[in-house]
């Protein structure tokens, strides 16, 4: 520990010397490292307790194009510290004043302004320092300027057993000497911020830790994860971690790069002989620094893992191939049926996945269920208790979890049922729609139907403008209603609360009243007088979800498979994220992220596929089930083709669209858009993704970069239990993972990785430039966000948060890409005019061609 930073913290380094702050100086015992550490515990904090907040207005959404005053100033460089009574004004006209709050006794700011709102609150130091911030009820804070991640969903010092633990984000901020600004952005009624001086330099936090749980009589080998929290001004090379179980040997790990100034949750392996009995064993975790063949320690942290009996609900880790980080999902495995009652259930189980409510902690979620005979309930995680609505990554981990979970137990494949509660309900709906062919039936309980008939309700989101609409179709998976006749062949069992104060029950019997035209195979039971969360039977589980008449329609029903299925009527918003029905996939579009569908029933007494398209322009046909003795014949759209060489193209019948004519091709190019890779810029966030910040600008530019760089990488963390690699341009090695997705902060002049990436791009950002395909848009001003795909790659995407100055690269700064609803097409391009005129300053926003040029795209805005 420096002894001296901490003294001379206690000595005055940090005093309060304005009106409009005041903070609490606790001195606690210097504490040693070697055991979970809670930050109540930690010496010298200092609690913000007064400020000013800008209340803003109610119904304002934060979507892509959304004037904000206070972002405004911030990117414009016209940032000035507040004083209360000066106003603001909203898009809508209105204005509103800063006005002062003050904490209440325990440091919380409470009251109706922090419903949305934000507050600024200064600190002065006698001399620079780094600092431990922890904040909790926030969305995010600038620290003097630079954008750090929120703890949104933190706003109690205290919880209920059952409730998730929040409070993990612990982040070194580097305060100057004098004035400090924090400026925090709150939407959720409550906001307590301190700060402390760093236990070390390099610590590990153990309030964040993704462990499994052991099984009593088993082995394990697996993985776990934990946060490294850099507060120094260096990144980590070389940091090795060592994690043993007690009874076992320590399992060595090297570990990734975790940048200057900020949080990483990394791997380690995880091997131990069985434990004996229940319980609890011992884990000591060790991070060190390799430095040719010495190590130096770092920190070392001791936690306890759960050990349970094999019939007991358990959680199993894995390692997501989203981002490398490591994630779990939670089992309530099946029991052994009672004697007399186990006919037929020798064997291959079914699998029911059950997406979990907002604030539900997976493992809770597995254990609202008595165990069943002749299934597994497995939980997944949404990769955080809220994380992403089941949507984007939270809907990549729910089809990894079942993956996963279909490798490791004996699963009946054809008898895997989906459901979940609440937000949960919201993602049986999502994926039900996406992929149907992936269940035998669905059962969402006070499901949500979407963003906009359930959050966005009442929020002025209107798609006025060519350029809203174009941007909103990114969007487009999101609607449920649009994909809702993909559940035509799926059996639906639809439960709610009749008196549910908090999903109200108009979302089901909405989507009951779309079914009715439609669909044959739905129940729908509403249960009288019941609230959101109801149990009204003395058996085990908790009716809301364990409903014993859902789960009686689940073990009636079997998925036929794809060789017994005659018709397929399939419709997708992005072959990039569901393109499959059975045998039938949609390859690509004519307009692209619009609605599209196909209408294909196959005849095997006549080898034949016959049927109609909405707008398709290339589709493919497994051929497993056709004869291959006969010409495969093909009717589609009032034209008729006959195929004798189908065996040439893997047991795949490639279907192109050209002039409005189909004809049969050869299997796509990797390079064309298609289902393994089809835009919108949330693509590159996967394959292991990897933030590489510029370093060749101004100074101004360069800290941009990595500040934002590293706002995106902590938000994926807080957010989605992420492990987003930032690694500066210089750092970075392209050749040393080809097929990894990557996201460049900066431009071509800024950004030493950008030649190597996104050299050969006909968009191009440039100081004082962009060049989009032949045309050149000039200014400083400018932001251009979009992705490409990867040189070399058959899968990987590169993305860019880009800007031709300091300014436009600022207008990036607050664009809630990263956030669930919220999509960006392939491409768009800003000027500052967007932070004060909304889609007036949209330049160009749309989609690159099918072969990724911008003269085959389609693209709105008046600079297209």
């Amino acid at each position: 520990m420096r002894r001296g930073l901490v003294h001379g913290f206690f000595d005055g380094a940090i005093t309060m010397r304005t009106r409009s702050i005041a903070a609490i100086l606790l001195v606690a015992p210097i504490l040693v490292s070697g055991a979970a550490r809670s930050p109540s515990q930690l010496p010298g904090v200092a609690v913000l307790r007064d400020g000013l907040a800008l209340p803003v207005p109610k119904g304002y959404a934060e979507v892509v194009v959304a004037p904000n005053p206070v972002e405004a100033a911030l990117a414009l460089g016209l940032w000035k510290a507040p004083l209360a009574g000066q106003s603001a004004v909203w898009p809508d006209g209105s204005a509103s004043q800063w006005r002062a709050v003050a904490a209440g006794a325990r440091g919380w700011f409470t009251g109706d302004v922090l419903d949305g709102c934000y507050l600024w609150a200064p600190l002065d130091a006698e001399r620079g320092a780094v600092m431990i911030l922890r904040a909790r009820g926030h969305e995010m804070v600038y620290v003097n300027g630079a954008p750090r991640a929120g703890n949104p969903y933190c706003l109690s010092d205290e919880r209920e057993s059952w409730q998730p633990d929040f409070d993990y984000s612990l982040l070194p901020v580097d305060l100057k000497k004098g004035r400090n600004e924090f400026l925090f952005r709150c939407a959720r009624g409550a906001l307590k911020a301190e700060l402390y001086p760093p236990p070390k330099p390099v610590f590990l936090n153990g309030r964040d830790a993704t462990l499994p749980d052991l099984v009593a009589g088993e082995e394990i080998r697996t993985d776990g994860s934990i946060v490294v929290v850099n507060a120094t001004s260096k990144p980590l090379h070389g940091l090795v971690v060592r994690a043993r179980i007690a009874g076992g040997a320590p399992a060595e790990t090297h570990a990734p790069l975790v940048e200057k100034l900020t949080v990483r949750k990394i791997r380690f392996a995880l091997e131990s002989p069985a434990q004996a009995a229940a319980g609890a064993a011992a884990l000591e975790i060790a991070l060190y620094r390799k430095s040719g063949s010495d190590f130096e320690k770092l920190d070392e942290i001791s936690l306890d893992l759960r050990v349970v009996g094999p019939g007991e609900v358990r959680r199993e880790t894995f390692v997501s191939a989203v981002d490398g980080s490591v994630q779990y999902y939670a089992i309530n495995p099946a029991v052994p049926a009672p004697a007399g009652a186990a006919a037929g259930e020798s064997g291959p189980k079914a699998l029911v996945l059950s997406l979990h409510g907002a604030s539900v902690e997976a493992v809770n979620q597995a254990a609202s269920y008595a165990p069943k005979s002749w299934a597994h309930v497995v939980a997944p995680t949404n990769r955080r208790p809220y994380g992403f609505n089941w949507e984007e990554w939270g809907r990549l981990d729910a089809l990894e979890a079942l993956d996963r979970a279909t490798e490791r137990l004996r699963i009946d494949e054809d008898r895997v049922y989906l459901t979940g509660h609440s937000m949960g309900g919201h993602g049986t709906w999502h994926l039900a729609s996406l992929f149907p062919d992936r269940f035998a039936a669905a059962g969402p309980s006070a499901g949500w139907i979407s963003f906009w008939t359930y959050r966005f309700r009442g929020a002025n989101i209107a798609d006025t403008s060519a350029v809203r609409r174009m941007i909103r179709r990114s969007t487009a998976p999101s609607e449920t209603f649009l994909h809702a006749k993909n559940l035509r062949g799926l059996g639906l069992y639809i439960l709610h609360g009749g008196a549910d104060d908090n999903v109200p029950p108009e979302e089901s019997r909405s989507m009951v009243d779309s079914l009715g035209a439609f669909h044959r195979d739905f129940t729908y039971h509403e249960e009288r007088g019941a609230g959101h969360w109801w149990d009204r039977s003395d058996e085990p589980g908790a009716d809301c979800v364990d409903w014993a008449p859902m789960f009686d329609f689940f073990a009636r029903r079997v998925r036929p498979g794809p060789g017994r299925v005659r018709e397929v009527r399939f419709a997708t918003a992005n072959p990039g994220v569901s393109a499959r029905d059975n045998w039938l996939t949609i390859d690509a579009q004519i307009e692209q992220l619009s609605m599209s569908g196909a209408d294909v029933r196959f005849d095997p007494g006549l080898n034949r596929f016959s049927g109609t398209t909405r707008n398709v322009s290339r589709l493919a046909l497994d051929l497993a089930a056709t004869r291959p003795d006969a010409p495969v014949v093909i009717e589609l759209d009032g034209q008729t083709l006959r195929h004798a060489d189908r065996r040439g193209e893997g047991d795949r019948l490639w279907l192109w669209l050209a002039r409005g004519r189909w004809s049969v091709g050869g299997e796509p190019w990797a390079e064309y858009k298609g289902s393994h890779r089809y835009g919108t810029f949330k693509e590159a966030l996967r394959n292991r993704v990897a933030f590489v910040y510029g370093t060749k600008g101004s100074r101004e530019e360069n800290a941009w970069a990595y500040g934002k760089a590293r706002f995106d990488a902590e938000k994926l963390w807080y957010q989605g239990n992420g492990s987003v690699e930032v690694v500066s341009d210089a750092d970075f090695r392209p050749a040393a993972d080809p097929d990894r997705c990557v996201v460049l902060y900066g431009n071509a002049s800024t950004n030493a990785a950008w030649k190597a990436l996104l050299g050969e791009s006909p968009v191009q950002s440039r100081k004082g430039e962009i060049a989009f395909g032949g045309r050149t848009i000039r200014g400083t001003d400018l932001c251009c966000v979009f992705v490409r795909p990867r040189p070399g790659s058959r899968t990987a995407s590169v993305a860019a948060v880009s800007g031709t100055g300091v300014l436009g690269m600022r207008i990036a700064n607050r664009l809630p890409y990263l956030s669930p609803g919220v999509g960006l097409p392939d491409c768009v391009v800003f000027d500052r005019r967007v932070l004060t005129h909304g889609d007036g300053g949209v330049l160009v926003a749309g989609f690159f061609g099918l072969d990724w040029s911008v003269d085959g795209g389609e693209w709105a805005g008046p600079a297209r």
